[in-house]
């Protein structure tokens, strides 16, 4: 080999590609960092592995109901908006007896649904009111494959708990005091797991902030102050424009943090002052909706512009949305979804469907599943083209959970009421072996 090819190699060994194998990890980074997970098996946070609400392409069903594609179906005890997740061969849930005022966090067989394990967590101080559309397990729990970690509200503080995947509490956290006075509407945002922490957000009239716990121990490692606003969005952290960002909506403004150490990254002004939904991003766009009191969505350039490129009054307020392919996919609060492009915000098309919506979608097998609060769910396709509805189920009778898709199989927690009251049911559907 010639000298200069030599030097030319050595060069592109120890310059270029170790900056290239960044850049992929870099962008890989998320459940990367957690070996014990996997993308194609697990769900084992808020939104999936990846965190926008998009699994893979392993097909699933798309006709479900009691008589379609149904693996199995068991009781939840208790109440919560806890959506599933699922780490091997077991889904997880947190979940509250409202009248015992207790907390629990319930494990699952995911083969067949039985109930392996009901840990009781915390006993009494709910708040004395919540919101309607709200529970006291509203947040969804994150795994790292080694443990779970939930958070709940109760004794006027969140409380963050971590126990290992047989039910064994490792350690308890006080978060922080909290206690709306405005607007008693309980709390909502999931813990987001970043590297060796847990992020949590705790935003209401008072001593607001983000903060971030070890994950292994519970020790705090950074604290981020807020604006002393309600608010319920999760906090969620994505490889945009060359960097990690942790991104949140609310308080009137769209603003990306650094994962590391809590530092704002950027700010811009924007959807309304309170906002529930997860913000999403294609390329190095991001979008948010909200809200209260007014209604708006819109994109802002992530690259530390703070650019907005467009926006408009439509409103997602509960649920999240979903971005794919350069397209926004929208289910307002009144039930019509939209596709807008997302570069500019073209309206490609809208579809009248049924609200009210709480629910965030999980694109899985090249479809959407996205549900109503009424138990409807609609699988449509990613299609800018026209609005192409593949299928609508009707699952129990109100659905407020999202879906946690993975490994073939559909997980969903639904309420149905009868004669004897409501109680709610964890589905599996699966394509039949």
């Amino acid at each position: 080999m010639s000298t200069k090819r030599t030097q030319w190699v050595i060069a592109f060994v120890t310059l270029v590609l170790p900056l290239v194998c960044g850049e992929l990890v870099a962008q890989d980074r998320g459940i990367a960092d957690f070996p014990k997970l996997s993308i194609e098996t697990d769900w084992p946070w808020w939104r999936g592995p990846s965190r926008n609400g998009i699994a893979t392409e392993t097909p699933v069903p798309v006709k479900l109901s009691d008589n379609d594609n149904l693996a199995w179906k068991v009781p939840v005890p208790g109440r919560g908006h806890c959506s599933p997740i699922v780490v091997g061969q077991r889904v997880f849930l947190a979940t509250a007896d409202e009248i015992k005022k207790i907390h629990y966090v319930v494990a699952f067989d995911r083969s067949n649904g039985k109930q392996l394990w009901l840990k009781e967590v915390s006993k009494g101080g709910f708040p004395i009111r919540n919101h309607k559309n709200n529970t006291e397990a509203s947040p969804t729990i994150a795994s790292d494959g080694e443990r779970l970690i939930a958070t709940f509200y109760h004794h006027d503080k969140i409380e963050a708990i971590a126990l290992n995947l047989d039910g064994e509490i490792e350690w308890k956290q006080a978060v922080c005091h909290f206690r709306p006075k405005m607007f008693e509407y309980g709390y909502g945002p999931s813990p987001l797991l970043y590297g060796e922490n847990v992020i949590i957000s705790a935003e209401y009239d008072g001593n607001s902030f983000i903060t971030a716990l070890q994950r292994k121990s519970g020790d705090r490692v950074w604290k981020t102050p807020r604006l002393p606003i309600i608010s319920f969005s999760s906090p969620v952290v994505a490889h945009v424009a060359g960097k990690d960002q942790m991104f949140i909506s609310g308080t009137d403004r769209v603003v990306s943090y650094n994962p590391e150490d809590g530092k704002t990254l950027w700010a811009t002004p924007g959807t309304s002052l309170a906002t529930c939904g997860t913000m999403v991003w294609d390329g190095d766009i991001v979008f948010a909706s909200g809200g209260f009191p007014k209604p708006e969505t819109l994109a802002v350039k992530a690259d530390g512009s703070g650019k907005v490129l467009w926006r408009n009054n439509q409103k997602c307020y509960e649920q999240s949305m979903l971005a794919h392919n350069g397209y926004l996919y929208g289910l307002t609060d009144g039930g019509i979804m939209f596709c807008w492009r997302g570069t500019d915000g073209q309206e490609m098309w809208k579809h009248r469907l049924t609200g009210p919506v709480s629910a965030s979608p999980v694109l899985a097998g090249g479809n959407i599943y996205w549900a109503n609060e009424l138990g409807t769910m609609y699988v449509f396709k990613p299609t800018p083209d026209k609005f192409e509805l593949v299928a609508q189920n009707q699952i129990g009778t109100d659905s407020f959970p999202s879906p946690a898709i993975c490994g073939g199989q559909i997980f969903l927690r639904v309420g149905i009421t009868g004669p004897e009251g409501r109680r709610e049911m964890l589905y599996c559907f699966a394509q039949p072996k």
